[in-house]
């Protein structure tokens, strides 16, 4: 008798769990996915550590939004399209393994260059602002400066971007033609983003490669405090950015 309940617990307990397995990977296919930045190319929008919520549903759904990318269909279902502005997590075109987020700039059918630092829609220029420097102050007290900008974008969406110089690599460029069906990309840290303007990289993103749209920011680390210096959590944590709207 007492075995019997006890398989019988212990099966209940199984139940739950599963279940509540089912519940999450629910939520991270139709509602909303967790990710983490890894890298500076979105600062100041996002910064090293921060930990953001990704809205499922935003452009629809493609196999990229399933678990293991599962090729169950093509194309999109439920497709809206993303907006210029937005930051979007999307796979990858050279390597649909890899997540990466960056800005939509171009839409399709669009044309889009950078000369001297400034970017051109449509052979329009896009007018940037300047505002007060962007500083950042390492472990050893050691101070950088960037300059920032406030960009303006055609529809009146603005967001605050970096420049080291208005003359590196990405800031002349050819002229590109965005493809029907497709949407160009760009890192707000814009001397340090590897992005659509890099076309046997990241190139034009194809619609059905979109996972979703960057919400808000739910956590964020400066990576100062390791998981096992409990001590150390308070001030590594940026609490200012916590459920922090990303625009």
């Amino acid at each position: 008798m007492s075995k019997n309940k006890s398989d019988g617990g212990v099966f209940e307990y199984v139940r739950i769990i599963v279940y509540a397995g089912l519940v999450a990977i629910g939520i991270r296919t139709v509602a909303f996915e967790p990710f983490n930045i890894p890298s500076g190319s979105m600062i100041p929008t996002l910064l090293v550590g921060d930990y953001l919520f990704v809205s499922k549903f935003s452009y629809g759904y493609s196999r990229f939004s399933l678990p293991f990318s599962l090729p169950l269909f093509d194309g999109r279902v439920f497709e809206s399209h993303p907006e210029r502005g937005d930051v979007a997590v999307f796979r990858l075109p050279s390597d649909d393994s890899i997540d990466y987020i960056k800005r939509i700039i171009g839409l399709p059918g669009d044309t889009i260059q950078v000369k001297g630092g400034i970017l051109y829609l449509n052979g329009e220029p896009v007018h940037r602002n300047r505002v007060q420097d962007y500083v950042v102050r390492n472990n050893t007290g050691y101070v950088q400066r960037y300059a920032q900008y406030v960009e303006t974008l055609p529809g009146g969406r603005t967001h605050k971007i970096i420049e080291t110089s208005d003359n590196g690599n990405l800031d002349n460029t050819d002229v590109y033609h965005v493809p029907p069906g497709h949407y160009f990309a760009m890192g707000d840290n814009r001397d340090n983003s590897l992005d659509s303007r890099v076309l046997n990289h990241v190139g034009f993103i194809p619609a059905e490669n979109f996972i979703g749209r960057a919400e808000f920011i739910w956590f964020s680390t400066d990576g100062t405090a390791r998981i096992w210096e409990f001590w150390k959590w308070p001030f590594a944590t940026r609490f200012a950015r916590f459920l922090q709207g990303i625009e």
